[in-house]
C-alpha cells in the first residue's frame, strides 16, 4: 500500500511519517509535501491509496485538495482513503465525524493514530475496486458546507469593480454570467465581454448569493438562470449550455448533483 502525507509543518510531517513507518512497516511513504497544489500533482501522479491531507495549507487547504482529485481522479483507478489532520476545535470536527471521513487531531496522539492505521488496513483489505465514488462525494459537498469548516458570511456584492489601465468598469452582479478561475485572475464573463480581476474565487464565493449563483467546479461559479441546459455525460460531469455565450461549461462530478429532473 502507498500513502501520501501533504502537511506544511516540517517537524509534524516527520513526525507522522515515523509514525506510520512504526505502526504500519508495510506501507509505503510515496511523498512528503508541504502544499496543498502539490499533494494534488504527486496523488494524480503516483495513485496512493491513502491520503493524510492537513487542512490548513498554503494556497489549497487539505479540503480543496481533496476536492481537486475527486475531480480530477482517473475513473478506471481506485479513489485514495482520506484522512484528514486538523487543528479545528470540537465543534467543527462534528463535521467529520458525521460524514464518516477519518481524521486525527494536532498534535497526533499515537492511540488515535493506531486506531486510523487499523481501520485504514481494515478498508484497504477488503477493497476490491475505488470506494464508493458517490459516497466520497457526498461527504465532501457536506464537509464543504459544514459550519466551523465553510467560509463565513459576508455582505452579498452587488457590483465588480474591473480595473482596465486607469479606468474601472462598474459591473453590476446581476449582469455576470460566470465567474472562472484563471491563474492568479478571476474572469468575469458577461453577456458582451469579460474582465479579469485580481479575487481569489474563494474569497468572492461568500459574497454571493448561493441560490442565484452555483459552484460547478473548483474554479467555476455560474449564476444559475444563465444556464440554458445540462446534458450528463458516461463519465458523470456535465456539460453546460449558456444563454447569451457560446461556449459550453462543464460542472465536475462533485457538482453534478445540482443538475436532477424535477
Amino acid at each position: 500500500m502507498r500513502a501520501l502525507i501533504a502537511e506544511d509543518e516540517p517537524l509534524l510531517a516527520a513526525a507522522l511519517r515515523a509514525d506510520l513507518q512504526r505502526l504500519w512497516p508495510a506501507l509505503d511513504i510515496a511523498a512528503v509535501v508541504a502544499d496543498g497544489a502539490s499533494a494534488v500533482a504527486q496523488a494524480l501522479a503516483l495513485h496512493p491509496d491513502v491520503c493524510f491531507l492537513d487542512i490548513r495549507m498554503p494556497g489549497l487547504s487539505g479540503l480543496e485538495a481533496a476536492q481537486a482529485l475527486a475531480e480530477d481522479w482517473p475513473e478506471a483507478l481506485p479513489f485514495p482513503l482520506l484522512v484528514f489532520v486538523t487543528a479545528f476545535d470540537q465543534y467543527a470536527l462534528q463535521a467529520f465525524e458525521r460524514q464518516a471521513v477519518d481524521y486525527l487531531l494536532k498534535p497526533v496522539d499515537d492511540t488515535r493514530l493506531a486506531q486510523c492505521v487499523q481501520r485504514l488496513q481494515t478498508l484497504l483489505a477488503g477493497r476490491v475496486a475505488a470506494p464508493a465514488m458517490a459516497q466520497t462525494l457526498e461527504q465532501l459537498r457536506a464537509l464543504l458546507g459544514a459550519p466551523g469548516l465553510a467560509p463565513p458570511p459576508a455582505p452579498r456584492l452587488t457590483v465588480i469593480q474591473a480595473l482596465v489601465g486607469t479606468m474601472v468598469h462598474l459591473v453590476p452582479v446581476e449582469q455576470v454570467i460566470y465567474f472562472e478561475a484563471a491563474d492568479k485572475y478571476l474572469r468575469v464573463v458577461t453577456a458582451e465581454r469579460e474582465h479579469l480581476i485580481r479575487m481569489p474565487l474563494k474569497e468572492l464565493l461568500p459574497q454571493l448569493d448561493p441560490q442565484a449563483f452555483w459552484q460547478v467546479h473548483r474554479g467555476t461559479v455560474v449564476q444559475a438562470r444563465c444556464i440554458a441546459s445540462a446534458k450528463r455525460e458516461d463519465s458523470g460531469k456535465v456539460t453546460l449550455s449558456l444563454v447569451a455565450r457560446s461556449e459550453k461549461l462543464i460542472a465536475s462530478r462533485l457538482y453534478a448533483h445540482l443538475f436532477r429532473g424535477m
